[in-house]
């Protein structure tokens, strides 16, 4: 992102030592795939009628999470994408998914 999009609430400052500091946004820690509550959803709403499984609930970092979406598609076999917190499976996949989350360690994990 550039910088100038980070101060556009400064108009203008006088003082020739003024500084800009923006406000880092903390990552949540990823807790351990034992202590994720996930759950696997299947949704249509919002992709002309086309099926998609989606996974909710992951606790960590955007870094961990793009991780986990890929290692799921690829055991998977399927397209998808990591928006928002979640990730999204293309297909009806909520029982695949499910036990490839649950042989990766995500013992809490459930389907809705």
């Amino acid at each position: 992102m550039a910088d100038w999009k980070e101060r556009l609430g400064v108009v203008y400052s006088t003082n020739p030592d003024f500084n800009y500091q923006t406000e880092e946004v903390e990552q949540a820690q990823t807790l351990a795939p034992e202590k994720q509550n996930l759950r696997v959803w299947r949704n249509t709403h919002g992709r002309a009628g086309k099926v998609a499984t989606v996974v909710r609930g992951f606790v960590g970092s955007d870094a961990d999470l793009e991780e986990l979406g890929k290692t799921l598609k690829r055991k998977i076999g399927v397209g998808g994408a990591v928006k928002e917190g979640e990730i999204i499976i293309q297909g009806e996949n909520r029982d695949r998914v499910l036990q490839v989350l649950l042989d990766l360690g995500y013992t809490k994990t459930k389907k809705v």
